[in-house]
């Protein structure tokens, strides 16, 4: 990688503090765009998650036209649409939509998992079958729809996704195994590892989508960013309370259990067995915490492993002030 400045983005899932409500989580989801516009962020990304009582962002596509309209630069886009639980020309007519309310500043992230448990994705898309094949004919369509092209004899021959418009909003496959990577390569779409979700093989799996990306009508280059959870932090003590509240979260939802929001004073006597202390190990490989100096140190060696110029910062904090000034600080130290 060379020297080049590297870019700082925001996925927000919109989480739901302990004590706080979904309205409110995501009124700091509005907040927090127009602050880190400010600061220099280069995109803003929405998440899609269902049937959870701690992410208040389920539908992606319509917290964008609200964030589109509440600032003025920044790009901003779903983290992602999770396809397998949407009809394709339904996703191509909200982003054609999207492009015509703000053209040139949309991103359509996609991914292939369905951001819930099956029971609820069942519901959501009940022919959904979760076949990667069913992921890669979505994919075809969706470009037909958004060039009004087709393949002969099919049904979108007969389908024009509306409204007409002259931009296409650029188009990201998200990935925590890689194989959506190879997807994007293929397709010539751009790439986000989450590394957040996996620590695990991202830097060989973007180096992959390097070498067999295929140029598209809209993509001439390889585009790739990383996102990971990050926490910034003059504060030692308020870094220990978050990398303790971080810790449990995660064992939380390895073991299916009721996912409820956390503080500190929830996880701080908890005592962990020999295995959870391991798993604790392992997860922390999701995480950068530290102060302004360390997390730069962090976030360049990260940057330079995955051979990327973008990092997404996915920040969650038990105060809301905290998430402000994690981001204030990221962008102080690279000079956004």
């Amino acid at each position: 990688m060379d020297t080049k400045k590297i870019r700082l983005s925001v996925l927000d899932q919109s989480p739901i503090r302990k004590g706080a409500t979904a309205e409110q989580a995501v009124k700091e989801t509005i907040e927090l765009a127009k602050y880190t516009e400010k600061l220099g962020y280069t995109r803003y990304w929405v998440a899609e998650h269902h049937n959870t009582g701690i992410l208040a962002g389920s539908t992606p596509e319509v917290l964008i036209a609200h964030l589109a309209g509440q600032t003025q630069r920044m790009r901003i886009g779903s983290g992602g649409i999770m396809m397998p639980n949407h009809s394709t020309l339904k996703v191509a007519e909200n982003f054609r939509m999207l492009e015509a309310l703000f053209p040139g500043r949309i991103d359509l992230g996609m991914g292939r998992a369905p951001g819930t448990d099956r029971i609820t994705a069942s519901v959501l898309n009940p022919s959904n079958q979760f076949r990667e094949d069913d992921f890669v004919e979505q994919l075809t369509d969706l470009n037909n729809y958004f060039h009004d092209t087709y393949e002969p004899g099919t049904i979108q021959a007969r389908i024009t996704a509306i409204p007409q418009v002259k931009t296409v909003p650029d188009k990201w496959l998200l990935s925590s195994s890689g194989q959506s990577g190879l997807f994007a390569a293929h397709f010539g779409m751009g790439f986000s590892f989450a590394h957040f979700i996996n620590p695990s093989g991202g830097p060989l799996n973007v180096k992959l989508y390097r070498e067999r990306f295929q140029p598209s009508d809209d993509l001439a280059e390889p585009m790739v960013n990383v996102a990971i959870f990050v926490f910034c932090s003059e504060d030692e003590e308020k870094i220990k309370q978050h990398r303790a509240v971080m810790s449990h979260r995660f064992l939380q939802f390895e073991k299916g259990g009721p996912i409820v929001p956390l503080s500190y004073n929830d996880v701080k006597d908890v005592v962990y067995d020999a295995s959870e202390q391991e798993r604790i190990r392992q997860n922390s490989y999701r995480v950068i915490t530290g102060n302004p100096m360390e997390i730069k140190k962090k976030l360049t060696w990260l940057a330079e492993d995955y051979d990327v110029d973008e990092i997404m910062a996915v920040t969650i904090t038990e105060h809301f002030e905290d998430r402000l000034e994690s981001y204030k600080l990221l962008a102080q130290q690279f000079e956004l």
